[in-house]
């Protein structure tokens, strides 16, 4: 095995040092495998190795029916391409529209032509799309949105050839933590602190998170929700957050009774992003419980359906088109430079609306008379069961209402 792979190795020196001097250029022909494994003393799979390994480095390309050839010289080729792959999970609907804009207004601005393609959050879409850019020599450089990047990915080793065949890459939105490669997002761990912050600002202490467990926000934003509640000194109840899918995101009233049995002690809830809002307000007033007087209601993006939500939605802006220029413009400086781009994540803030009450304004505090004869009143509070909201808050806020 060991003198296999020093032959194996041999046989790499041998062409890089070929090409080195200059003895085999951009669109030359390599000797045939028959003549290597000749020239090697070694076995034909030996050379299939040596030329895979070859392939995937860049340096040379194979041709079915014709040959192996030496590839094009990656720095030379990019100044011949003007064309700029961008890869996100979707890309007509929700915040991507405003995101590919601010990336094709800059490019397009330099000269550059924007091929895209989306993956739907599917694995073997993405899959695809990378196969697709391995094999082509007209893409000077990529910006992607990971697929399912919470969760370990079998298509990281794509990325790595890419890698090797020195294409510049970026993430967008989120990243895989097994590359060392830059990223432009919001800061999602802050935005959620800030968010959840907000809540407790509002005197919410019982605060449930609808998080998503497949895409790596879902992760950092968990990790800002946590440390809000810890710094106010709050219990961490695993009970009250509920991950969910990709899947399950697109129809949460499959997950009716997951979110029922973990949420019902809480006042207010802190949502992924609006979509999960958005559907979270319809789950909850489609079972009499008001927003935001039975349940506060805050997430994240400030999207179209932040305003178009039957209550409009306490939301924290993402960048949207900022985001998608700035992926742009370091992808350029990339290409300028031959450097690694550097990561830059978007600060943001609340923008408030109608989701969000401050705790026991509408009633999620029960206020009780003591025994007859006492001349003060003493407070009693109690957290609202979700379940419970419509008819049993109706009457306690009429309580109070009676009461002042």
């Amino acid at each position: 095995m060991e003198g296999k792979q020093k032959k194996y190795q041999k046989l790499i020196d041998y062409i890089d040092n070929l090409i080195r001097e200059g003895k085999l250029g951009p669109g030359d022909k390599l000797y045939s495998e028959n003549e290597l494994s000749g020239m090697f003393h070694i076995s034909r799979q030996t050379v299939r190795k040596a030329l895979g390994f070859l392939e995937e480095q860049g340096v040379v390309r194979r041709v079915r029916g014709s040959g192996t050839y030496i590839s094009y010289d990656r720095r030379e080729n990019l100044e011949r391409c003007n064309r700029i792959a961008v890869i996100t999970t979707y890309v007509d609907s929700y915040i991507f529209p405003k995101i590919i804009q601010g990336i094709e207004n800059v490019l397009f601005e330099r000269g550059y032509s924007v091929q895209i393609s989306f993956t739907n959050n599917s694995l073997e879409r993405e899959r695809s799309v990378l196969e697709d850019l391995i094999h082509r020599e007209d893409v000077a450089g990529i910006i992607v949105e990971g697929t399912k990047s919470g969760l370990p990915n079998p298509n990281i080793h794509l990325y790595r050839q890419l890698l090797r065949r020195k294409v510049p890459i970026l993430f967008l939105n989120t990243y895989y933590p097994e590359l060392d490669v830059p990223h432009v997002s919001l800061n999602d761990t802050e935005a959620a602190k800030a968010a959840v912050n907000y809540l407790i600002g509002r005197g919410h202490k019982n605060i449930g998170a609808v998080l998503k467990l497949d895409d790596g926000q879902g992760r950092l934003r968990y990790l800002g929700y946590l440390k809000a509640l810890e710094r106010a000194e709050y219990q961490v109840t695993d009970s009250r957050v509920v991950w969910i899918d990709t899947e399950e995101a697109r129809q949460l009233n499959c997950c009716v009774g997951k979110i029922q049995s973990r949420l019902q002690e809480c006042s207010a809830l802190f949502c992924y992003n609006d979509q999960i809002a958005f559907q979270m307000i319809q789950l909850l007033t489609g079972q009499g419980i008001r927003i935001p007087q039975d349940v506060s209601v805050i997430s994240i993006d400030d999207s179209d359906l932040a305003l178009h939500s039957e209550v409009a939605i306490t939301s924290l802006p993402h960048p949207k088109e900022r985001l998608g220029a700035k992926a742009a413009q370091i992808l350029l400086e990339m290409l300028e430079t031959n450097k690694s781009g550097e990561t830059f994540e978007f600060e943001t803030r609340v923008v408030e609306r109608d989701s969000v009450a401050d705790y026991g304004a509408y009633g999620g505090a029960v206020f009780q008379k003591e025994a007859k004869g006492e001349s003060k009143e003493a407070l009693h509070v109690r957290t609202l069961p979700i379940k419970k909201g419509s008819a049993e808050t109706r009457e306690n806020e009429r309580r109070y209402q009676k009461s002042n």
